[in-house]
């Protein structure tokens, strides 16, 4: 399986419900480095993953929609705890509908997967794999 990893930053404030996340139930902000993977078996006929110019841009764009951003005070979060594995996925998946809309273009049809990690420090992060 071959893959390419795209890399750009979120910074965010937030707060969880539930005495599961002790201190973390006030608001706190976060900055979170995110790597987004892309992987197919077989290479396109440009001998490439997918092109990565366009995929940082796209990481880029989803990113955008939330940068710098209170998501308790953020609609499309009502009522969930924007945790690192729940954000994973949620930008997992708006690159998949990028993908498919072909916004990282007609060679990037033939992914397999993406994966995307929420690294909170060096020490610890999230992630969440998908099909595509």
């Amino acid at each position: 399986m071959y893959s390419i990893t795209v890399r750009d930053h979120v910074m965010i404030a937030h707060s969880f419900r539930g005495e599961v996340f002790g201190p973390a139930q006030r608001l706190h902000g976060a900055t979170f480095v995110v790597d987004a993977t892309f992987r197919r078996a077989e290479l396109d006929e440009d001998n490439i993953v997918a092109d990565i110019g366009l995929a940082t841009t796209e990481l880029g764009k989803v990113l955008a929609d939330f940068n710098y951003r209170n998501l308790d005070e953020e609609p499309a979060f009502a009522g969930v705890n924007t945790t690192t594995e729940f954000l994973a996925r949620h930008i997992a998946d708006q690159l998949a509908e990028r993908v498919h809309a072909g916004a990282l273009g007609e060679g990037a049809r033939g992914l397999a997967g993406i994966t995307v990690a929420l690294h909170e420090s060096h020490v610890a992060w999230a992630s969440y794999e998908r099909e595509l």
